[in-house]
């Protein structure tokens, strides 16, 4: 089943370079150490999930700083590390972020940073090693320069699951042909990789198992080598097998069944072993391609024929509606550019329908493939999402017992509002509901989760231009926002944060009466209470906030 990914929660929209950008760099340079450190966390805050301010940073030339600050002797563990993170926050823009911070030579400074003896830091480099590697921009031979990269890398892997999780990953990213194999081979590929198929943690397994997929592609050495690798007393084909089964993801599915087939193609299983019973008649690197036409095939049947739509959602098993829609959830999250055609093609109105089944499960994918439809979506499909599911569904889902269901509807909504334009384009026509169902949530009985979800989608609402008038003309859920403020668990406390820091944020047109208005309400002195905290990261979101009432 497919991930929950929503649109991260920005603290600011910059339209230009501004003064505010300027003053995030030159705080880099301060002759206090501390300073310094205060400035890259606030840089860090700045930056996530905010694409303008990040190429504003970059052409003020905030990464060469950044990359000496993480390179220098002098500077503390904590200050490397968390130049790390906006390094890899920046990588997480655009194509030509990734490009300027290439150009800055970033790739051998955060191989030099995997040679100190702190975890988190090492996890910092890795994690932003990851991004960049798994961009399309990146070469793949910058992993291959330095001899003594990949063997540092294997030894790396005993250290934590984050990075088991992110040198596979470069791994699985940057092994392209047999040059790239028989390198990962000779270094103990297969022996150090093998162990991780039994992590606790599906991500480790899975980059894992993406692992072998490259390795064994068109390569009988390694492919004859897995047949024979026992893990815990079992085979690795075994194990591929077991990976194959119908209560796992998609995804994993996918990928073991690559791994069976390589291994098949290169002699090192016999086609009519026992393992392959599934018979594969295509050849899986069009696996993708197939689910596609698939789906398509299956939401055009619905596409211009109610008699046909009904049938479909009325007469077909459960059990294939529920395989059929796991599938769709996927095909959404992996082909963004097909979201416009799939749409086109009937597929909301059928997982709108799926929506009201009396089966939790069909009810859970089809809230779930519009969520995911949802996901970075124009704003023309957002509209035709809300008008085929409509408020009054939208609502009943929002008080749905199947627990997944809400979450899955909450994530909805947070996919929807989001992108300055759609959020204020949206609250503008459902503004009222909205507001009255995020209420009626937070008074409600239920889970941290939950509720963390809501208060994210109205950090998202307090993001707009328009919309965020809604929250402050709505004493009843100020109240709110600052109650959670002062909740003893921490999610909330953060997510309440986030809708302080966007309401406040100084760039903002009428900023001073939103501010003034919160201090009347006694935010301000949570916020202080708040810089004490003894979670860092409450800590800094509470100073960050508390610098809008200074500047």
């Amino acid at each position: 089943m497919a991930c929950l990914l929503e649109t991260p929660i920005r603290m600011s929209v910059l339209s230009e370079v501004t003064a505010s950008s300027r003053h995030y760099v030159d705080r880099l340079f301060d002759p206090d150490p501390q300073k310094v450190l205060q400035g890259v966390i606030d840089m860090k805050n700045a930056v996530i999930g905010n694409n303008k301010q990040k190429a504003n940073l970059i052409v003020l030339g905030a990464v060469p700083r950044l990359l000496y600050l993480l390179q220098q002797e002098t500077s503390s563990t904590e200050l490397k590390t968390e130049c790390a993170v906006v390094l890899g926050s920046l990588a997480m823009g655009t194509e030509n972020n990734v490009k300027s911070l290439l150009d800055c030579h970033i790739i051998p400074a955060l191989l030099q940073g995997l040679l100190s003896p702190d975890l988190k830091f090492i996890e910092a480099c890795l994690r932003c090693l990851r991004t960049i590697f798994t961009s399309p921009v990146t070469p793949e031979e910058l992993l291959y320069t330095d001899a003594t990269v990949i063997p540092h890398l294997m030894a790396l892997l005993s250290r934590s699951r984050y990075t088991q999780e992110y040198i596979c990953q470069i791994f699985s990213h940057c092994c392209k042909g047999p040059d790239h194999q028989t390198i990962l081979f000779n270094h103990g590929a297969v022996q150090n990789i093998a162990h991780l198929l039994t992590s606790p943690s599906y991500k480790v397994r899975m980059q894992a198992l993406k692992c072998f997929s490259v390795l064994a592609f068109e390569n009988p050495q390694v492919s004859m080598t897995l047949v024979n690798v026992l893990v815990d007393g079992e085979l690795l084909p075994q194990m591929f097998v077991k990976m194959l089964q119908r209560d796992k993801p998609i995804e994993m599915q996918l990928t073991s069944a690559k791994c069976l087939t390589y291994m098949c193609r290169a002699g090192a299983i016999r086609t009519d072993d026992s393992c392959i019973v599934l018979k594969l008649d295509h050849d899986l690197k069009h696996a993708h391609e197939l689910r596609q036409a698939a789906f398509k095939l299956y939401a055009s049947l619905g596409a211009n024929d109610e008699d046909i739509r009904k049938k479909v959602l009325q007469n077909a098993p459960d059990e294939i509606l529920v395989v059929a829609s796991s599938m769709l959830c996927n095909l959404l999250l992996e082909f963004s550019p097909s979201k416009e055609p799939i749409l086109e093609s009937g597929a909301v109105e059928l997982l709108c329908g799926l929506t009201q089944s009396e089966n939790p499960a069909l009810r859970v994918n089809g809230i779930w493939a519009l969520m995911n439809m949802a996901f970075q979506a124009e704003q023309k499909i957002k509209a035709d999402i809300l008008r085929s599911l409509s408020t009054e569904q939208l609502f009943r889902l929002l008080s749905d017992s199947d627990m997944n269901v809400l979450m899955k509807t909450l994530g909805l909504l947070r996919n929807l509002l989001s992108t300055r334009p759609h959020i204020d384009k949206i609250m503008s026509t459902h503004g009222k509901q909205i507001m009255q169902a995020v209420t009626l949530i937070l008074e409600g009985e239920h889970s941290i989760e939950v509720k963390e979800q809501t208060l994210c989608i109205l950090a998202n609402i307090a993001d707009g231009t328009t919309a965020k008038e809604l929250i402050m003309t709505n004493d009843d859920i100020l109240q709110k926002i600052k109650y959670y403020m002062g909740h003893s668990h921490v999610k909330l406390q953060l997510a309440a944060m986030f809708c302080i820091s966007n309401l406040i944020w100084n760039e903002e047109e009428g900023s001073q009466e939103r501010q003034d208005k919160l201090r009347d309400m006694g935010i301000v002195d949570i916020l202080h209470k708040l810089s004490q905290s003894a979670d860092s990261n409450l800590c800094d979101k509470a100073k960050t906030a508390l610098q809008q009432y200074l500047e």
